[in-house]
């Protein structure tokens, strides 16, 4: 259980670095990333994967 903890935890840091680095048209759509990310974690990160990564430039 304590590996599937450290594997989460690493492809949540991982989102939430793409976000960061990721080049956007407008800032304020990092900023919602990062928000949707860091309040909503598992939906965030699988989201963001699903459809934030195409939307950016």
């Amino acid at each position: 259980m304590f590996g599937l903890g450290i594997i989460g935890l690493a492809i949540y840091a991982f989102t939430i670095y793409d976000v960061i680095t990721s080049d956007f048209a407008n800032q304020n759509d990092k900023l919602i990333w990062i928000i949707i990310v860091v309040l909503v974690p598992l939906v965030g990160a699988v989201l963001w994967f699903l459809v934030g990564r195409g939307k950016r430039i």
